[in-house]
């Protein structure tokens, strides 16, 4: 392979990282038939054999796996080179990419981007809801809205507000149920996690020992767990901003403190220089930030 292409290469890393054709064709949004016809061109390229087959995908090799190191470094070298020209766009029109927690997505960032769009009606927006970590330096988002401070180099970050949390029931659960005081909280039924851990975190950090089997309805999910509690399946946390809101619950235990939920904005410091993506990234801190002024979070 004289000159390495970079769609092939792209190609490889996908199926390397997931494990199947099915899933790198999710991951790159392209067809399983193409993603099949780019490996087998770069085997025939460099003349090896990058996969073998097992029972739920594909396993790479020991040839696959001495490539990879040069292939995320090729992966590296092309971010970098779209993010430097991505950079240079001084255009108040385009496409901005915001990824954020379902939960910020659903209920905080839907009036935010009303305002946005009337004050900037050429700027698109595409909103990605997910709970998980998008990698902002290879694409896959140009902004995202972090829980946690990112670490990873080469990103701008910014605090921009501390979200209080609580405990909420529907109004149908207490009307069935006893008052809840401190000492019979924990006979009272909770919607809890999944695979999470969290819950159990937290409550362990109250002085709670509980073990998943405790919670009898659980769900990862965060638009659905709030939805559970919503129903009356038990006790839940949410972010009081969000709660306070909604007229089918209202706090309980207010004599339990939980930890604050930090936002954070973030974005590649190479997009932070392309005009389009500073000014939703300065709209969002402005709005966030006036949530904090008005009183409705925590400061």
């Amino acid at each position: 392979m004289d000159n390495p292409d970079w769609t092939l290469t792209r190609s490889f890393l996908a199926v390397c990282e997931t494990g199947s054709l099915s899933a790198a064709a999710r991951r790159l949004g392209q067809s399983q038939p193409t993603l099949g016809r780019h490996i087998a061109e770069m085997e025939a390229q460099l003349g090896l054999t990058l996969f073998t087959r097992r029972p739920r995908g594909l396993a790479p090799t020991a040839e696959a796996n001495a490539l990879l190191p040069h292939a995320r470094a090729m992966q590296d070298a092309a971010a970098k080179l779209t993010l430097a020209a991505a950079g240079r766009d001084e255009s108040l029109s385009g496409t901005v990419r915001i990824t954020a927690s379902r939960i910020v997505a659903n209920y905080l960032l839907p009036p935010m981007l009303m305002d946005l769009r009337r004050a900037e009606p050429l700027i698109q927006i595409e909103l990605v809801p997910s709970d998980e970590s998008d990698n902002l330096l290879f694409g896959e988002a140009d902004i995202a809205l972090r829980m946690y401070r990112p670490t990873q180099p080469d990103l701008i970050t910014a605090h921009l507000c501390d979200l209080q949390v609580g405990l909420y029931a529907a109004h149908h659960y207490l009307a069935r149920s006893p008052a809840i005081t401190p000492e019979n909280l924990m006979t009272h039924a909770f919607v809890g996690f999944d695979k999470s851990d969290l819950m159990l975190r937290m409550m362990r950090g109250l002085g709670v020992e509980a073990k998943r089997e405790d919670f009898s309805i659980r769900c990862d999910d965060q638009i659905v767990y709030w939805n559970l509690v919503r129903a009356g399946l038990g006790i839940g946390g949410m972010q009081c901003v969000i709660a306070d809101a909604d007229p089918s619950v209202t706090r309980v235990a207010p004599f339990v403190t939980l930890p604050l939920l930090p936002i954070w904005i973030t974005s590649a410091s190479a997009l932070r220089h392309s005009a389009r993506i500073r000014r939703v990234f300065d709209a969002l801190s402005i709005s966030f930030r006036a949530l904090k002024q008005s009183g409705r979070l925590d400061p």
